[in-house]
């Protein structure tokens, strides 16, 4: 089993490495920091799973999620976040991830989850399945952000936490302008108009903490 892990923190990657190394048939793993890195090796090599963080230095891991699927439509993705509310999951679900996990999962179950995904199967943990199952086709997965794209709701999460336009171009490596023209879209397709708005909005619909 070829895997590539793709998080910012390289403690988090050494201790994912550390776990991953009790499967047998492990044959090769490799660590990147950010999804340019993931995008060159995925580029060069076939691998049998990919555990992506959301949280990366400039194009998010549901960005990246996005572009993968895109040109590697084979390839197994297992989402491994700090985020624990359900829009994300659902939102990498829609995307084409495999899996998706939050970072206090015990390492149990995360062994579990890639020897599944790495098959080609599905696997989100139990208390996410049973809510998704209680509020299936309910209004509350049905709301204004899910007609952003994956770079607007990136956007509109950093707003909503408060960052200025200026923080979040350096973030995401665009210019203060684009991040204003982002906005902008972001205002219209959600029918708001302040960021407290957006605060408000992100806040009820547990988006942020």
């Amino acid at each position: 089993m070829n895997i590539i892990i793709c998080d910012d923190h390289k403690i988090v990657r050494d201790g994912l490495q550390q776990i991953l190394m009790q499967l047998e048939d492990v044959a090769n793993i490799i660590d990147v920091a950010n999804g340019d890195e993931l995008l060159l090796h995925l580029g060069s090599k076939v691998f049998d799973i990919v555990l992506l963080d959301i949280s990366l230095p400039g194009r998010s891991g549901l960005e990246i999620l996005q572009i993968v699927k895109q040109k590697w439509h084979s390839t197994n993705i297992l989402i491994l976040s700090m985020y624990p509310h359900e829009q994300y999951a659902i939102r990498a679900l829609k995307l084409g991830a495999s899996g998706y996990l939050t970072k206090d999962t015990a390492s149990s179950e995360l062994l579990i989850a890639v020897k599944k995904v790495s098959n080609g199967g599905k696997y989100i943990s139990a208390a996410l399945a049973e809510n998704l199952a209680l509020n299936l086709g309910s209004e509350k997965y049905k709301q204004k952000h899910d007609i952003l794209s994956v770079r607007e709701f990136e956007i509109l999460i950093k707003l909503a936490n408060g960052k200025s336009l200026q923080e979040i171009g350096v973030e995401l490596f665009i210019s203060n302008k684009t991040v204003s023209t982002y906005r902008s879209r972001i205002m219209n397709k959600m029918e708001l108009t302040k960021n407290t708005d957006l605060a408000r909005y992100c806040i009820e619909n547990n988006l942020i903490y």
